[in-house]
Parts: C-alpha cells; sequence; structure tokens
C-alpha cells in the first residue's frame, strides 16, 4: 500500500523523521514489538519421525497383521524374517528421502547480514536482524535490501530484482513515483524490497516491513503452506496396497471358511491364511521401488539432472506440461545487441563495418560504466552487451579510454533518461550520450549518414522513430548513441546521432529443438516470465511456443477472470508474463485441475512456491537461489531447457521398468496365491510353507525385480508416445492381463511339480491314482516334504525365467541382447545358486524343511520351469503382446 503514499506521508504513518531516523530507545521498543527482522525457522523431521513414515504404507500395515499372528502361533522364524524385511525398507527410505526442508532457512540467508540506518541523525551499520519499521536505510551500489522499503531519495537508482519478480533487468527507481492504485512488485518504481540487489547509484528509504511481513516473507508462508503431494506412482503404489491389503483380508476369511467346511485344524489353516496373506503381498516391493529409484539418480546425473526427491524421477514420464521459466532457462540470461540502426538502415549486430562504424563503438564503451576485463563482468546487462558488440570488433573500453580519458560525467537519471560522459582526446573534447531515443532526439541537432555529419531534419527524426517502432515490435530494447565534439563540458545539447542498437536476453539455440521433441513426445510447453508480454511473445514465437497473440496472457488480464474462467481457458494459453508469485501458482493449480502432470521451471526466490506446488519442480543449477533449488524436486546442473527433455526421456524409460518390476512381482505373487488355494480348495496339504514364500519373494523374486529396474529401454521410442495418463493404473497396457495369465502358468507348473511325487509313487508302487488316493500319500511326512520341495524349486525357477521375458514383451528372447542387462544374468545366476543352497546344504535344508534333490530332478524341474517363456514366445508368434500407444493412439489392453 506504500506505493500510493508520498514520502511525507510514510513518514507520517510510521512516525518516523525521514531525514534523521529513530532515536536509540524507539527502535529497541519496536524491536520488541515487531521482532527480529528475519524469517521464521521451520522445525525439522526427526530420524525417528521420518522413519516412522516409511511405516505408514498399506503393504506394510498387511505385514504388521502377520508378523503379529505368526508369533501368536509360535512361528519366530517367519515373524522373524518379516520384522527384518519391514525394517530394512524402512532404513532404506530414511536414507534416500530424508531430506531437511531448507527452503526457509536458505530464504533467511538471502537476507543482508548488516546495513546502514540512520538513529537520531547519525549513520551506523548494524546487523539487519536489528532493523525496524521507520528506520531509515542508506542504499548503495553492491549493498543487498534488508527489509523492504518506501524509498525516499534516489539518485540513478537501480535494483536487480529478477529473484523476485523475473525481470532480466534491473529496475530504474524513483523516491518521487506514487502508484494510481493496486500494483505489482514489478510495477512499485518507488518500492524496494528485500533480498533484491542494488546494481547503480545510491538511495535511501524507510522501513515498512520487516520479517515475515516482507514479499519474500510472504513467499516463505506461500512455501511453508504448500502440501507436499503424492507422485502418480506413489498414488498408485497407495492403490495397489489397498487392492491387495482386501485381498489378504479375503484371503484369510475365506480360509478360515475353509477350515470350519472341511473341518480341518483351524491353527493350521491360520498359519496357511498368513502364508497366503504373505504370498498376496511383494514384501520387497517398497524396498525395490526406492533401489530402483536410487539407483536411477546416478543415471540422471549423466544427464545433467539432479534429482532431490526420489518418486519424482518416475513423475517426470508422465509430464505432459512443462511450464518454463523465461530468462535464464529458455533463454540465456545474457543481455545482447541483436540489431544496430546506423546510415539509415537497420543491420543485423554481426555484420557491421568495423572502420565506418568506429564511433558507434566509442559510444558503447566509452559511455558505459561497465567492466566485462579479466573474465569478470560486473554492471549493468545493458551496458555489458553494449561492450560485447564493441569488443566483437576490436574495441574494448580500456583501449578506448587510453585514448580518450573520462574526465566528466553525467549519470543516468530517471527524468533525463540519459548518460553522458566527457573525454578528451587528441583533437580536443567530446561527448558521448546514451538514452532513450525520444529524449535523444530533443537534443540533437545533427546525424551522421555515411561518415558525414549532416543537420537533423523532421524527415530524419520519422525515419529514426520508425526504426525504434521496428525493433521494439521484435521485442528489441533500444537505445540511442549520441556525441558531442568539441564539447566544453557533459551538457546535453546541440548532439550529433550516431545510431541505434537493438538488444535482448536471446533464446537458448537448443530450446527451440528440445519444444518441437516435446510436441512430438505429446508435452505441452508454457512460458511464464515477469518480463513485458511483448517480449515474451516474441521469444515464444522464435522458439515455437506459441504463434498468435491470443495465446499470451499478463497477470493483470488473470486477475479480472473469476477460478472457473481461468481454468478453462488456462490449457489455450501458451505464454504468462507480467506475472507474480501468486499468478504462478494459479496457474500450475489450474492445470493440474484439468488433469495435467506439470512440471514447472524456475531459478529466483519468486519461483519457489509454483516450483513446490508442481508436480515436478525443477530448479536451475548454475544461476538458481538457494530457495528454488530447495523448494524443487531436481535441479538442472546446466540450466539447459533441452536438458529437461532428456530427464523426461529418463523418466519414461524409468516408469517403464518399474511396471515391468511390479507386474513380474504380481503375477509371481499370484501364481503363489493360485497354487495355494487350488491345493487347499481340493483338500491337498499346503503345497508350500510360509518360509518358502517369504524365501522366494525376498531373495529369488527381489534381485530380478530389481534387474528389470535397471533395464535398457529404447529412448527414441519412448518419446514417441504419448504421456501416460495421470490417472493410469499399473494395470492399464495390458498389464492385468499379464499378470493374470503369467500367474496361472506359474501355478499351474508348481501345482504340477507338487503332484508329480505323489503320482509318481502311486505309479511306482502299481496304486490306482486318485485324488483321494494323492491326499492320502500327502500324509507320509518324508514325500509331502519331496513335494513341497518341488514345488518351491519350480515356483522360484519359473520366476527367474519369466523375469527374462518380462524384458520385452514384445520382443522374442532369441532377438534381445541379453548381455545389455547385466543384472538380469547376475539376478538368474544368484537365484537358481540360492535355490540349490536351501535343497542342498544340510544347514539350510533342515531350516526350510526341503529334501535333497537328484541331478535327473533338477533336469526334470527346470525344463518345467522354462515354462513362462514358451508361453512368451507363442505369445509373440500369436501376435497379442502387449502394444505400446503412438502418440495418435490411446493404449489398448492386451496382454
Amino acid at each position: 500500500m506504500y506505493e500510493n503514499k508520498s514520502i511525507r506521508e510514510t513518514g507520517q504513518i510510521l512516525k518516523s523523521d525521514t531525514e534523521r531516523g529513530l532515536d536509540g530507545a524507539e527502535a529497541a521498543s519496536r524491536l520488541s514489538q515487531y521482532g527480529k527482522n528475519k524469517l521464521k525457522e521451520k522445525k525439522e523431521k526427526t530420524k525417528i519421525a521420518l522413519f516412522l513414515e516409511q511405516l505408514n504404507d498399506p503393504l506394510i500395515f498387511i505385514l504388521f497383521v502377520a508378523t503379529a499372528v505368526s508369533m501368536l502361533l509360535g512361528e519366530m522364524g517367519d515373524a522373524a524374517i518379516i520384522i527384518t524385511v519391514i525394517v530394512v525398507n524402512a532404513f532404506v527410505g530414511v536414507v534416500q528421502e530424508g531430506k531437511a526442508r531448507k527452503a526457509i532457512e536458505a530464504l533467511k540467508k538471502l537476507t543482508s547480514p548488516h546495513a546502514i540506518v540512520k538513529r537520531n541523525g547519525k549513520q551506523k551499520e548494524i546487523v539487519a536482524e536489528d532493523l525496524v519499521p521507520g528506520d531509515i536505510v542508506c542504499l548503495e551500489a553492491g549493498r543487498q535490501v534488508p527489509a523492504d522499503l518506501r524509498l525516499t531519495k534516489t539518485m540513478s537508482l537501480k535494483i536487480e530484482e529478477s529473484a523476485l519478480t523475473g525481470e532480466s533487468v534491473p529496475v530504474d527507481k524513483d523516491a518521487g513515483y506514487l502508484a494510481g492504485g493496486k500494483a505489482s512488485v514489478n510495477e512499485c518504481r518507488n518500492m524496494a524490497f528485500m533480498s533484491t540487489n542494488v546494481t547503480y547509484g545510491r538511495g535511501e528509504g524507510i522501513i515498512v516491513e520487516t520479517g515475515m511481513g516482507t514479499q519474500i516473507g510472504h513467499i516463505a508462508d506461500m512455501i511453508s503452506e504448500a502440501k507436499e503431494e503424492m507422485t502418480p506412482l506413489q498414488k498408485r503404489l497407495g492403490d495397489l496396497g489397498k487392492v491387495l491389503s482386501a485381498v489378504a483380508v479375503f484371503v484369510c476369511g475365506f480360509l478360515f471358511l475353509v477350515a470350519v467346511l472341511q473341518k480341518r485344524d483351524v491353527g493350521d489353516m491360520l498359519l496357511t491364511a498368513i502364508s497366503l496373506a504373505v504370498a498376496a503381498v511383494p514384501e520387497g516391493l517398497p524396498a525395490i521401488v526406492t533401489i530402483v529409484l536410487a539407483l536411477s539418480v546416478s543415471r540422471m546425473v549423466k544427464v545433467n539432472t539432479i534429482i532431490r526427491r526420489l518418486p519424482s524421477v518416475e513423475t517426470l514420464g508422465a509430464v505432459n506440461v512443462v511450464c518454463s521459466d523465461k530468462t535464464g532457462t529458455l533463454t540465456q540470461n545474457k543481455m545482447t545487441v541483436k540489431k544496430c540502426y546506423v546510415d539509415s538502415r537497420i543491420s543485423p549486430s554481426d555484420v557491421l563495418n568495423e572502420n565506418r562504424y568506429r564511433e558507434l563503438f566509442l559510444g558503447c564503451v566509452l559511455c558505459n560504466d561497465g567492466n566485462i576485463s579479466g573474465g569478470e563482468r560486473i554492471g549493468d546487462p545493458t551496458e555489458l552487451a553494449l561492450l560485447d558488440l564493441a569488443k566483437r570488433y576490436g574495441v574494448t573500453r580500456e583501449s578506448a579510454e587510453a585514448s580518450y580519458p573520462r574526465i566528466d560525467e553525467k549519470a543516468f537519471d530517471s527524468n533525463r533518461k540519459m548518460m553522458t560522459t566527457l573525454h578528451k582526446g587528441v583533437d580536443g573534447k567530446v561527448s558521448y550520450t546514451k538514452g532513450s531515443t525520444e529524449e535523444m532526439l530533443k537534443r540533437c541537432k545533427y546525424m551522421q549518414s555515411h561518415g558525414k555529419k549532416i543537420p537533423m531534419t523532421d524527415s530524419g527524426k520519422r525515419d529514426i522513430m520508425q526504426a525504434v517502432g521496428q525493433m521494439a515490435a521484435e521485442a528489441l530494447r533500444v537505445l540511442a548513441i549520441a556525441m558531442r565534439e568539441g564539447a566544453p563540458d557533459a551538457e546535453e545539447r546541440e548532439l550529433t546521432f550516431i545510431g541505434l542498437v537493438g538488444m535482448m536476453d536471446p533464446a537458448r539455440p537448443e530450446a527451440a529443438e528440445a519444444v518441437e521433441a516435446f510436441k512430438e513426445a505429446g508435452v505441452d510447453t508454457v512460458m511464464i516470465t515477469g518480463d513485458h508480454i511483448d517480449t515474451a511473445f516474441a521469444i515464444a514465437r522464435e522458439l515455437g511456443i506459441a504463434f498468435r497473440r491470443e495465446e499470451c496472457l499478463s497477470g493483470s488480464e488473470l486477475e479480472l477472470l473469476t477460478e472457473e474462467e481461468f481454468e478453462e481457458k488456462a490449457e489455450h494459453i501458451k505464454v504468462y508474463a507480467r506475472v507474480s508469485p501468486e499468478h504462478k501458482v494459479k496457474i500450475v493449480d489450474a492445470l493440474k485441475k484439468k488433469g495435467k502432470i506439470v512440471a514447472m521451471t524456475g531459478d529466483g526466490v519468486n519461483d519457489a512456491p509454483s516450483l513446490k506446488c508442481a508436480d515436478i519442480g525443477i530448479a536451475m543449477g548454475m544461476n538458481g537461489t538457494d530457495v528454488a533449488k530447495n523448494a524443487s524436486d531436481m535441479v538442472l546442473t546446466d540450466d539447459n531447457f533441452a536438458t529437461i527433455r532428456k530427464a523426461i526421456e529418463e523418466g519414461r524409460g524409468i516408469y517403464e521398468n518399474i511396471r515391468k518390476a511390479i507386474l513380474f512381482l504380481l503375477s509371481s505373487n499370484f501364481g503363489e496365491i493360485i497354487t495355494m488355494l487350488a491345493a487347499i480348495l481340493v483338500g491337498l496339504p499346503s503345497p508350500l510353507k510360509a518360509s518358502h514364500i517369504l524365501w522366494i519373494n525376498l531373495i529369488t523374486d527381489s534381485l530380478p525385480a530389481l534387474a528389470l529396474g535397471v533395464d535398457e529401454n529404447d529412448g527414441k521410442e519412448l518419446m514417441k508416445q504419448r504421456p501416460r495418463k495421470s490417472e493410469e493404473n499399473l494395470f492399464a497396457r495390458g498389464g492385468l492381463a499379464c499378470t493374470l495369465c503369467y500367474g496361472v502358468v506359474i501355478a499351474t507348473i508348481s501345482i504340477t511339480a507338487f503332484l508329480q511325487v505323489p503320482y509318481g509313487e502311486l505309479l511306482r508302487q502299481g496304486l490306482p491314482v486318485s485324488l483321494h488316493s494323492i491326499e492320502s500319500m500327502l500324509k507320509l511326512p518324508e514325500l509331502l516334504n519331496k513335494a513341497q520341495t518341488h514345488a518351491f524349486t519350480v515356483l522360484g525357477m519359473s520366476q527367474l525365467f519369466h523375469a527374462i521375458g518380462m524384458r520385452d514383451v514384445n520382443k522374442s528372447v532369441f532377438r534381445m541382447n541379453h548381455f545389455s542387462n547385466s543384472y538380469m544374468i547376475f539376478a538368474c545366476a544368484v537365484g537358481i545358486g540360492l535355490q540349490v543352497l536351501v535343497t542342498e546344504i544340510p544347514y539350510f535344508v533342515g531350516l526350510f524343511g526341503t529334501t535333497r534333490l537328484s541331478l535327473a530332478e533338477w533336469g526334470c524341474l527346470a525344463a518345467l520351469s522354462c515354462t513362462p517363456l514358451l508361453v512368451h514366445e507363442l505369445l509373440i508368434i500369436g501376435g497379442i503382446a502387449d502394444r505400446r500407444p503412438s502418440p495418435a493412439a490411446e493404449p489398448a489392453l492386451r496382454v
């Protein structure tokens, strides 16, 4: 509100003398009243709290119940194994995801540690935390603004506010300016805001807000209030956990009913029910997903991406809208002269005549306070762009000032809109002026044309202003350069017009290719910036983001729309300009409500709330603030928009791998459930012990699932597909059919292996084969152990072979490059080795209740275990394998 108040009114409201400041006693009283000038600190979660969060999962709840029942029944071995799984899974989660919330701390670090303040009419330097509303603060180039100020004095004051507003050029400040109504941050020319930096001139201001009351404090509140939303995979796994919980409860209840009807021992059936409940739950799934995501982080580093929040890796694959900041992400964040107007024509800046336009280059470097020598770039971005232009043609500020030393100057101010420097040359004094074309033409008596000095005419002025209009239409920022030969002083009169320079922050060359690649992949690109709408549209058109002015919307236009109107319009807007941090959050929210998975890029403090709100927050690593980085899910180490395309490609591959691993685990566990239920329903003993199921789920299953999780994918093929829908579940695209099909196959061969033992014994003894005779045979402990060992072995080994086929359900195993996934080779070798371990090593034979197998039995069981691969080949030959969706087609539900 203070942008609408005069300096006098502001002093009266805050009861402060704008010349002398507060006295010591009043300052101490206000410090007690308002508190320290710092941001609130958020209490970090303890390691115990983070550990307990990892246990808040439906899959884990099932395991807790299974543990409790196992202990009640005295099955301490099974209980110990399950508890170990729970603890290891939670520990991995804490290690990988246990990041402290540092966004508020980073915001606090942005505040200036010290400030020059007027107290009792004297200047003194104090700790910025001790500043209070009403204090008079002195500003100068190089200082950081320590609180929100209503400026009372400005002397060519420029403040760089890009971290807060997104503006790439420092803002001219004017203490005498009064806003006509409610103004956005980037329109408050008479205000200075906490955490922004003074780049030029001097000034004074009266503190109107401190700490959490400042603009940056408001952003801190928005960050702390933002909810941590679940990623699509977390939601799917949560849904899966609920389904499996229901399955486990149903199975337990069903088996209890079977026990009563078949008059079985209720205690034994309860233990069997626990086994089936355990079989229904892929115990290692949470740990496997976490490990796969953790391993993928190292792969993401290779594409210049640092992942800060593990589940966000897979979310990348579902992204269908990328909202990108303009400055520094789509553009180079480096003002560059693109065109010049000299000799009555507009020319590209890279085809100028070095000798003919020497006066233009001299004007660029002599009327300039920037510095690009010694590898450093110090000064206003506009002035640095002029130095770069002249340097391209061999003219540097150092060499020019050696011949034309500066002897006087007239600093830039917002009223004159010009800067002039006076120099001593060999032929006498000469002055150079740069600034607003319109203001400068009022002071120009002559103009240069093809190396000659001629009188300035009205038609000449019209031609110059027409050139300004043409360059401005291309979103170029235009400056005029003029000189005065034989100038006795730095007065700006009787000037000779030299030319115009048009500059802009140019688009990154690779950004256009990335935008086009996104279109092919079904991903929309939206530009969100604090810059002027014409500048934003020009860059968007160059990059192929937007082609019509109707696709652009300014922050002020957005304010006029109702929430419903904006949500309806949001899908069609490609460029948002002059937006505030609140607008950015509103944009992301509107897109999410339309079912979009949104990635948001940013580098400044103003981007932090929207980074937090988006499904994927992407911060810039090179030029991004700590606030943006700590509010994000991932950081681009090269600040390159094109890197996002590579990251999305990796994200899609990672999701596909996780999905393959999950379908593999579920089909394997489904096979275990059918095996157990089928045997029990026909009155046979359980084909598997609880320890067998745990062993398979934790050891034999986990390694192949992990190998599937790190499998290589065809990235180019993945980027030709449409992003998966946010509501797509894990069983989409034939996932359910795949799970059921292979589950039935695995169960069939496992039951076959279980029954072949009593069947063979009946044939050997010449006894008739029937269900009753098989049941009788299985009552013999030795024979039952052997049958269970056969079922156990086939169940474990068949899942290993099934994992090989799951690498690509569309490709024959004979056409796969098996050496491209050494993890799978290792997993299968270890899995077979472990299976041999529990049937051939006496200690493990006793522990798991198995029997030793002959070489012939191993050969027979191995051949039977290959059945899933045979089914895999038959499905491919039959043409009913999973078909991936093309960009124009919806996914079909096939096996």
